[in-house]
């Protein structure tokens, strides 16, 4: 059974490609998925910790010279650039030579071996990004304004790719009624914690820092002492640490994470903070008030800790194959997983952070399909998002741009954790007073990688061999 799996993971892995290529299309669609090739990996360079060896500084200096390359073949591959997102990729490229200047300038003392490149480089590749902008601001009036990706292409997705039983209407209506659900319980989280003192922003991200550490290792305990999820003993940890100068400079152009990698296991994960402040953005916000919800989504059981199991996972298949709605699905799942645990009995308004992350990733099916569907704009995306969360009007436009770019990533939170919800109670009810919830969580952490709907088929059969 195990091999029938591996050769169905191989099928998405092509129908991906497929899906990728000849579908959704990016290459030809959407200007910034080349600032996706050249910024991208950049920064990505610079996310694991100092000190940045000459490996590493020569990397970085090779990415900033490949930037003008990429851009030039993107004019020639960007067959039917839409003009959504071209309007996009300007608006993200309004002030890159002030950033890259920043960049550089700030990067430079950490970098080892000759780094007498690096201004020529960024500068190249300054001069590269603006004349990009300038080739899009050129052409845009004559894209075309469409978006979707279509509902033929979309079912493609869903059937062949993320191997989801549902079809678009079915995960509205699942979307629809997680939303309901969360309006309804955080609500009455709020009344029952109304004569109770609202949650107190950290003064100084030393303090969060500090509070943080302290948190990731009192949830592996806890996960331990209530025989939840095995922690293995030589499982780093997730730390948070603040945001270098370098990495801020060109914010905007990947996630702030270091989850390290099947070749740095023994390294703890880094997310790279912002201090606490009113300003923040929906997330941040909420965890300069309780790092715990990101704890368990980022860090510990969520994708560090799945991402490291999964990457010593004894299948080669499975330790590369990557799937977001088994990854998000159960990282979104441990949130809701661990408040009903009771993790958060000591922090009331907590909880209220937790359904108001249930009632994102609910919208967010909702964002997904309309866009992919074509009932939805990015900016009815974003406005709906902001309205209905509620959130910034920031972190709404950013979530909508992404969405409309790669179909089929936003439903992945819901729809994962409504398919682990089902596994379990499937497994639950197969198994009777048997059921070993940690041996069952195990499993499914161990093969995080791997579709839901595979990991049920290969656990029922094992179960029925038995």
């Amino acid at each position: 059974m195990a091999q029938q799996v591996d050769y169905r993971l191989m099928g998405s892995a092509v129908a991906r490609v497929h899906w990728e290529l000849n579908l959704n299309r990016r290459c030809q669609r959407d200007p910034a998925f080349y600032l996706e090739q050249t910024l991208t990996p950049v920064l990505e360079t610079l996310l694991p910790p100092p000190p940045i060896d000459e490996q590493r500084s020569r990397e970085l200096i090779l990415r900033l010279q490949n930037i003008s390359a990429i851009l030039e073949e993107a004019k020639s591959t960007l067959s039917q650039p839409d003009a959504p997102f071209a309007k996009l990729a300007i608006e993200s490229l309004n002030n890159i030579r002030s950033q890259l200047k920043a960049f550089s300038r700030d990067v430079a003392p950490m970098l080892s071996g000759n780094t007498e490149e690096l201004g020529a480089s960024v500068e190249e590749a300054t001069r590269a990004l603006e004349s990009y902008r300038a080739w899009l601001q050129q052409r845009l009036p004559a894209m075309a304004q469409h978006t979707a990706v279509g509902r033929e292409a979309y079912l493609y997705f869903l059937k062949n790719v993320a191997l989801y039983p549902y079809s678009p209407e079915q995960l509205l209506a699942m979307g629809r009624q997680e939303w309901e659900r969360s309006v309804a319980f955080e609500q009455m989280e709020r009344h029952r914690n109304r004569k109770i003192r609202e949650l107190k922003m950290f003064a100084s991200l030393d303090d969060q820092i500090k509070r943080t550490g302290e948190m990731e290792a009192e949830i592996r305990h806890f996960l331990v002492e209530q025989g939840i999820l095995s922690v293995p003993d030589d499982f780093p940890h997730y730390t948070i640490r603040p945001i270098p100068a370098y990495v801020a400079d060109l914010g905007g152009f990947a996630e702030f994470d270091d989850f390290t990698g099947p070749l740095r296991l023994d390294q703890n994960c880094v997310r790279w903070a912002p201090p606490p402040s009113d300003t923040l953005g929906y997330f941040a916000k909420a965890n300069a008030r309780d790092p715990r919800p990101d704890i368990l989504h980022e860090g510990v059981p969520g994708h560090y800790m799945q991402l490291w199991l999964g990457w010593r996972n004894e299948d080669t298949i499975r330790r590369h194959y990557y799937d977001s709605g088994a990854n998000e699905g159960l990282a979104f799942y441990v949130e809701e997983m661990m408040l009903q645990a009771g993790l958060f009995e000591d922090s009331p308004h907590s909880r209220e952070i937790i359904y108001n992350f249930v009632r994102l990733r609910a919208l967010r099916v909702e964002v997904d399909v309309k866009l992919a569907l074509d009932e939805f704009t990015i900016d009815q995306a974003a406005d709906y998002l902001a309205r209905m969360v509620p959130m910034d009007t920031g972190t709404a436009r950013s979530e909508a741009a992404m969405f409309a770019t790669t179909p089929g990533q936003a439903i992945s939170y819901q729809t994962g954790k409504i398919q682990i919800m089902k596994f379990l109670a499937d497994a639950r009810l197969h198994a009777g007073n048997k059921f070993d919830m940690k041996a069952f969580y195990d499993f499914l952490w161990r093969n995080g990688n791997v579709p839901i709907e595979l990991q049920r088929w290969e656990w029922f059969s094992e179960v029925r061999s038995q």
